[in-house]
């Protein structure tokens, strides 16, 4: 039977609150962290977890913001989001806080990681596979991929694919050479899939934005999730 259990942990002088949904009859288990959108861990991040534990492994929705934080509007959720933009080290500490933790959880296995975010939680977990942590792999759905100015020079050890709307103009054509470049001058293993008159957000089926280049796109989002899980397999074997 799968149950969810709240992780309590901390960074900064912020407390934050994870999501681990798990068998708990299963003993350590490969598990995947959800890292979330602009808006904060919500009720999207909890039910992407709750699909990746009922095929089999845990997932930990993570928590960047702080307890019980929520956007409710584009302003609000921009202005959650930017301090971490402007300062992409603390970005990354809080990061390795949380794969600390849930690395220590005892129904993780913890030789076998993935983490995985969306629009801002693609560009969180590709941060983290930039700082040369000990997991298994990352993957991007529909994330920003600027990078931080603060990692050059370091190996990326973990798998990294990326799912990327062609035509999502927060990410524009230059960005996905510029990352592949970055990429494999830090000898990682990388993957980009692009999707053709795609935008962002096209996993999100309330995304519906055009004049904004946010819409969801169902073959995409399709195509996407049966990659990761591919990916998934592999990362763990």
């Amino acid at each position: 039977m799968i149950e969810k259990r709240t992780i309590d942990y901390s960074h900064d002088g912020d407390a934050l609150e994870g999501i681990l949904v798990f068998d708990p009859e299963a003993g350590p288990r490969p598990t995947v962290i959800v890292v979330h959108t602009f808006v904060g861990r919500g009720p999207n991040e909890e039910k992407v977890a709750a699909r990746l534990a009922e095929l089999g492994y845990n997932a930990f929705a993570a928590d960047l913001y702080g307890k019980g934080v929520l956007g409710s509007t584009r302003d609000e959720c921009a202005a959650l989001m930017q301090p971490f933009l402007d300062d992409r080290a603390r970005l990354q500490d809080r990061l390795l806080t949380m794969l600390d933790t849930v690395r220590a959880l005892p129904e993780v296995d913890a030789a076998r990681i993935v983490a995985i975010g969306y629009c801002f939680g693609g560009l969180c977990v590709l941060d983290l596979a930039r700082t040369d942590a000990e997991l298994a792999g990352v993957a991007s759905f529909h994330g920003l991929f600027g990078a931080p100015g603060n990692r050059e020079g370091t190996r990326v050890a973990a798998k990294v694919v990326a799912y990327h709307g062609w035509d999502d103009p927060m990410v524009p054509p230059a960005a996905v050479t510029a990352l592949g470049a970055e990429l494999s001058a830090a000898g990682a293993d990388w993957q980009i899939h692009a999707y053709g008159g795609v935008m962002h957000g096209f996993t999100n089926p309330k995304a519906a934005a055009p004049e904004n280049g946010v819409l969801y796109d169902a073959a995409a989002d399709r195509r996407s999730w049966a990659n990761l899980l591919l990916f998934l397999e592999e990362c763990f074997a």
